[in-house]
């Protein structure tokens, strides 16, 4: 099978050999490395998401999405922001393209003298402003309808999640720099190992709701704890070592720090929608039960996020460093069209999947114990609406690592400021149909953020070669038509003729999807989807080990 380059100027087109995941960006040895190692993080991030959905699905087992919980939802909405804006992915991004410049050439000693000045810089920083969080917290808390005194104590237990997720994200990133993604990869699924744990052992020897609130919000922070631990060892047996350094006069940690503000807020704004639309949901719809309704639903729609998209840009992110690096436009240009492409052909089917069978995954997953039947139909119908933004949600993860690797933070950061605005204004517009207006809302920002980030992109390059891309998108759209129409059907058919019960509902839906899968897959085949390829060669590479 073979794949057509579309070169920048378009003068010609090229028959080339198909590769999985990556374009002719570096040596065929390295790109096959990188396509196994975009499984691998897949897997393990699959693993991580569905623990992730095990454990939402213990918590709403104790406590439902109404009720209390929802004073939980918005203790965690600011630590969780500012964990976005100054940690984690966000500090990660920053720094790996000044680390992996670093090492391509071959200045190893400095680079790990400004991993170690970041990090200890990060870590003073931070644990200042824990301090400061917990003297502001009755101010900042008093907005929202809910018990003071345990909104304002269950944030202070959260907040110190920021610190240790600061450290986290200059671990991650210098393990992404060596390529290793796997290990990272790993460590969410103790994390909510962990929490499960907490959960299962420690409510039901709680006595009052407030006393299992505090179990579950000190399980994340144990929880984070044990995380940020799990991966130090692989640190050892690389170039050099972390030590306790703070060198702030070395201009590549100057250029950490500058490039950290705008990428800051170009990942940390799509969170402060997040803090927006809480505020929203728990103002002016129903505090007891849109935030904890609308969380629900956005763990479900995280999952394909998390297993396809995060793993197609984390993947490719050093990679597009590099090339940024070495001023390989022609490698940069086709790489960044491959993920875009990739993200398609994966995050369609979980989109559509979503859309046309929320209200039977909401109640395989989540409808038992505390989780009423009447609340299944408020988080389908968040689910749904979700749904219509998720692959635009995998561009634009996608298109801002390719900035960042341009080390041009700035133009995301103006996207991102503009969705902000208009996710407010959506958010007011749309609350009046309900709980499941403000998912809406933020699909609808996705999508202006998707289109925007690719105009300004095309401006940079002077034009992007997305011909090719264009035509994979719409075969894939056609091809999750099939997916909609046959899994659905199955399911609609199964579930009238095998019932509610439990057992019955993991059947026809496990039916359906198993069916929808096999049928989206046929589909793409028939339609000549060129992506299909990046799973026939993993398969082959799997056989021959």
């Amino acid at each position: 099978m073979q794949r057509i380059r579309v070169r920048a100027d378009f003068a010609r087109i090229e028959p080339t050999p198909a590769l999985p995941i990556l374009a002719r960006v570096e040596e065929p040895e390295h790109r096959r490395r990188l396509a196994w190692s975009t499984a691998i993080f897949a897997s393990a991030t699959a693993l991580s998401r569905v623990l992730g959905l095990l454990r939402e699905s213990v918590a709403s087992y104790y406590f439902g999405v109404r009720g209390p919980i929802n004073a939980f939802q918005i203790a965690f909405l600011i630590p969780n922001t500012i964990r976005a804006l100054v940690a984690d992915a966000a500090l990660s991004s920053a720094f790996v393209p000044v680390f992996s410049e670093l090492l391509a050439k071959d200045q190893r000693a400095r680079a790990w003298r400004v991993a170690s000045s970041v990090l200890w810089l990060f870590l003073l920083g931070l644990a200042a402003l824990t301090a400061l969080y917990v003297l502001l917290a009755p101010v900042l808390m008093r907005a929202f309808p809910y018990d003071q005194d345990l909104l304002v104590g269950l944030s202070r237990l959260l907040f110190p999640v920021v610190a240790l997720l600061g450290v986290f994200g200059i671990v991650v990133g210098i393990l992404n720099s060596y390529d290793e993604f796997t290990v990272p990869a790993l460590t969410p699924v103790a994390w909510n190992l962990v929490i499960i744990l907490g959960l299962v052992l420690g409510v039901p020897r709680a006595d009052t709701i407030d006393a299992q609130l505090y179990v579950y919000a000190g399980s994340i922070l144990v929880a984070t704890l044990v995380q940020l631990l799990l991966p130090l060892p692989w640190l050892r047996g690389r170039d050099d070592r972390l030590r306790v350094a703070i060198d702030w006069r070395d201009p590549a940690v100057r250029r950490v720090f500058v490039l950290m503000f705008p990428v800051a807020l170009g990942l940390g704004l799509i969170n402060l929608n997040a803090l927006i639309d809480g505020i929203v949901a728990a103002r002016q719809i129903d505090p007891e039960i849109a935030p904890r309704a609308i969380d629900a639903a956005f763990r479900i729609y995280m999952l394909p996020q998390g297993i396809f998209s995060v793993a197609v840009a984390t993947v490719l992110f050093p990679t597009l460093s590099r090339l940024a690096a070495r001023g390989d436009r022609d490698g940069f240009r086709e790489t960044v069209n491959v993920g875009i492409r990739q993200i398609a052909f994966l995050l369609v089917p979980g989109s559509v999947l979503a859309a046309v069978l929320a209200e039977p995954i909401v109640r395989v997953i989540y409808q038992r114990g505390e989780f009423a039947p009447d609340q299944t139909p408020v988080v389908a119908a968040a689910l749904a609406a979700f749904a219509l933004g998720l692959t635009f949600n995998g561009f634009m993860l996608m298109l801002n690592r390719a900035f960042f690797s341009l080390q041009r933070p700035w133009l995301p950061t103006a996207v991102a400021l503009g969705n902000l605005a208009l996710n407010l204004v959506l958010d007011l517009l749309l609350y009046p149909l309900g709980v499941w207006g403000i998912p809406l809302a933020t699909s609808l920002v996705n999508i202006a953020g998707t289109l925007a980030l690719l105009l300004l992109l095309r401006r940079e390059f002077g034009g992007f070669g997305i011909r090719e891309t264009t035509v994979t998108l719409v075969r894939v759209v056609a091809a999750g038509a099939v997916l909609a129409v046959v899994a659905f059907g199955l399911w609609w058919l199964l579930d009238d003729a095998l019932g509610r019960s439990f057992v019955a509902q993991v059947t026809s839906l496990g039916i359906a999807l198993v069916a929808g899968a096999f049928a989206y897959l046929a589909a793409c085949r028939a339609f000549g989807v060129r992506e299909l390829e990046a799973l026939r060669s993993l398969r082959r590479r799997n056989r021959r080990a």
